[in-house]
């Protein structure tokens, strides 16, 4: 039997992608790859269009060390809009319902938010990439169809407020893989009584990667007309993402 081809370089490396706004991360991913002729690629979790930041792309062996990042922790910083809530959780969506926002003080607001600090169940909503029999539950959103969910264990290590001027609560978020911000938004939102969604949202760190050297696809862009030495020196090499797993590093298995 023939060999199958591959097309592209074997570069092998993690690039920290600032994800620009609009964008699925599929298509960064594949911008990426198209810009570094890379044969293989993958992303380490998807953030929705309307946000941006922290991306992680695994490329070529790096590949393999992909699960961990995408089991590790996230921290995001989040503008919530308080009085409306709408149909995917965040600004994209249709406004379902519009409520009268109250005069909450700093003492008000620290007690909501610490309400959802620590471990708790979670139902995905609607609009998210789980499957439900097959089928990613976004599409069937788009169909107008709802389906029940199973709550998924998560933890909300660190919710801090940042700025409160109404409507707009700005809040941090570290928590555990699996946490929908969005949820988690509107849950607040919930128990504040007036309902919100999420206007803007950016990762700031995944796993043991902060938002301090991330590379914006314009740079790559730039780059790329330079040669494959330039962008190639952008990569952090796969051992990194395993910095908090020292007992994986010493191991002698070879990913």
């Amino acid at each position: 039997m023939a060999r199958r081809r591959t097309h592209g370089r074997p570069v092998n490396g993690i690039l920290l992608l600032d994800k620009p706004m609009g964008a699925t991360s599929n298509a960064a991913l594949q911008q990426v790859k198209r810009l570094f002729q890379a044969q293989k690629a993958g992303h380490t979790g998807s953030l929705d269009p309307l946000a941006t930041g922290v991306l992680p792309i695994c490329l070529g062996e790096a590949t393999k060390a992909s699960a961990f990042l995408l089991d590790a922790d996230k921290h995001y910083r989040v503008v919530c809009k308080l009085g409306e809530t709408t149909s995917t959780q965040d600004a994209e969506g249709e406004v379902l319902e519009t409520r009268p926002v109250g005069d909450y003080d700093l003492a008000e607001l620290e007690a909501v938010l610490d309400r959802f600090r620590g471990p708790q169940e979670q139902v995905p909503p609607m609009f998210s990439a789980v499957k439900h029999e097959g089928q990613r539950l976004y599409k069937l959103a788009r169909q107008g169809i709802e389906v029940e969910r199973k709550a998924r264990t998560i933890v909300i290590h660190e919710l801090g407020l940042l700025s409160w001027e109404s409507p707009n609560l700005e809040i941090e978020v570290h928590c555990s893989k699996g946490t929908y911000v969005r949820t988690l938004a509107e849950d607040i939102g919930e128990v504040l009584g007036c309902g919100a969604h999420v206007t803007a949202l950016r990762r700031t760190g995944v796993g043991p990667y902060g938002g301090d050297d991330l590379v914006t696809l314009e740079q790559l862009e730039a780059l790329a007309g330079e040669g494959y030495a330039h962008l190639d020196a952008l990569l952090l090499p796969m051992e990194s993402a395993l910095a908090q797993w020292p007992g994986v590093l010493n191991r002698k298995t070879r990913f």
